[in-house]
C-alpha cells in the first residue's frame, strides 16, 4: 500500500522512526519518505544511512502548525511518532509536555485535514491508560484529540487512528541501554525501582509491523493494541549475567508497578481481531466504515489487559536473546 506514496514521519530521527523508514524503504517503493524533526544533528547523522532518492529531510517542530502544514503538502500517509516521552522530564517541564504532546497532536490533525492526507497513524503508550504521571496524561489527551479529529474531516477522506503499546526493547533512553552501559562500566549490581515490577515488552520490528497493520486495517477512530508478552524487571536484570544482582532503589515519581494497555472501562468497546485488540470510539463520526468490526468477537465486559496478569511471559533465555 506504500508503493508510489508520499509518507511523512514526525519524530523520524527517533528509534521508531528510523526502524519504520528502514522497513518501508526496503520492502516498498514509496515516492517520498519525509523525515520531520527538529534536531539537525540527528538528521545529519541519519542521512548517510538513509540516502535513497525517495528520502527528504525537513527541519520542523510539531508545535509549528504552519511549518507542519507546509511539510504535509502532497503527503498520503503520516506516522505521528514525535513526542516528549521521558516521565521525569515531563514532570519537571509540564508546559513543554502539553505543548508538544497535546497541542502538537492537534497541529498534526489540522495539517493532515488541510492537506487531504489519506491516513494518520499516531503512536501512543500504555501510560495513557489510567495515567498517574503527566506524560501519560498528555498522551491520553492526545489520543482523545486524534480520535475526535475524525469528526472534523468533513467531505475529505482523511482518517485518524492510533497504536498503543508498551516498552520498546532497546529504544533510546529505555532500560536495556541503561543496564548495558552500567554493566560495560563494570557494575555488578543493577538498580531496580521495585522487585515486583512488570512491563509489557515489544521489539522495534514488532512495533513497526503493528503500525503497518494499522494502516492496512484502519478506517478512522480505532486504537490498535498488539498482543505482546510481559516481563518481570527482576528477570531482565538477571538476564545480564549470572554474576549480576540487583538492588531496590524505590519507585520513581509517576511510576507504576504494572502497566495497563486496556482498562476495564474500555472493555465494552474492544474487539478481538486475532493478533490485535481494537478499541472502537465511544461516539460515531457519521460513517458506516466502523461496521467492518461488527463480525469480530467482543471481549468480556470486565476484561482488562495488564502486564502482571498477561497470558504470555518472556523467560530469561528470551530476554538474553533480546539483550
Amino acid at each position: 500500500m506504500f508503493n508510489g506514496k508520499n509518507i511523512l514521519v514526525t519524530g523520524g530521527t527517533g528509534s521508531f522512526g528510523k526502524k519504520f523508514i528502514e522497513v518501508i524503504t526496503e520492502k516498498y517503493t514509496p515516492n517520498k519518505v519525509i523525515v520531520y524533526s527538529r534536531d539537525e544533528l540527528k538528521q545529519y547523522e541519519m542521512q548517510p544511512k538513509f540516502n535513497k532518492p525517495c528520502m527528504r529531510y525537513f527541519i520542523g517542530d510539531i508545535r509549528d502548525a504552519q511549518r507542519l502544514s507546509m511539510a504535509m503538502k502532497g503527503v498520503d500517509y503520516v506516522v505521528h511518532a514525535a513526542a516528549l516521552k521521558h516521565v521525569p522530564v515531563c514532570e519537571y517541564n509540564p508546559f513543554e509536555a502539553v505543548r508538544t504532546n497535546i497541542v502538537g497532536g492537534q497541529n498534526v490533525a489540522m495539517a493532515a485535514i488541510e492537506n487531504g492526507v489519506q491516513k494518520v497513524i499516531t503512536l501512543s503508550t500504555d501510560k495513557a491508560v489510567a495515567p498517574v504521571n503527566l506524560y501519560g496524561a498528555t498522551k491520553l489527551a492526545m489520543e482523545k484529540v486524534l480520535v475526535a479529529a475524525n469528526a472534523y474531516v468533513g467531505a475529505k477522506k482523511t482518517s485518524f487512528s492510533l497504536v498503543r503499546y508498551g516498552n520498546v526493547v532497546g529504544s533510546r533512553g529505555s532500560v536495556i541501554p541503561f543496564f548495558k552501559k552500567l554493566v560495560s562500566q563494570g557494575e555488578k549490581v543493577l538498580p531496580l525501582t521495585d522487585d515486583r515490577m512488570t512491563r509489557f515488552w515489544i521489539t522495534l520490528e514488532q512495533s513497526v509491523q503493528t503500525v503497518i497493520r494499522a494502516f492496512e486495517e484502519s478506517v478512522g477512530g480505532e486504537v490498535f493494541i498488539p498482543k505482546i508478552p510481559s516481563m518481570k524487571m527482576v528477570d531482565l536484570a538477571k538476564a545480564f549475567g549470572d554474576d549480576i544482582s540487583y538492588k531496590v532503589v524505590g519507585i520513581r515519581p509517576g511510576e507504576k508497578l504494572h502497566e495497563t494497555l486496556i482498562s476495564e472501562d474500555e472493555s465494552r468497546m474492544v474487539r478481538d481481531i486475532g493478533d490485535l485488540y481494537v478499541i472502537l470510539p465511544s461516539f460515531s463520526f457519521e460513517t458506516d466504515r466502523l461496521k467492518k468490526y461488527e463480525n469480530y468477537p467482543s471481549v468480556q465486559e470486565n476484561f482488562f489487559y495488564r502486564s502482571d496478569i498477561n497470558d504470555v511471559w518472556l523467560n530469561k533465555q528470551q530476554l538474553m536473546e533480546m539483550i
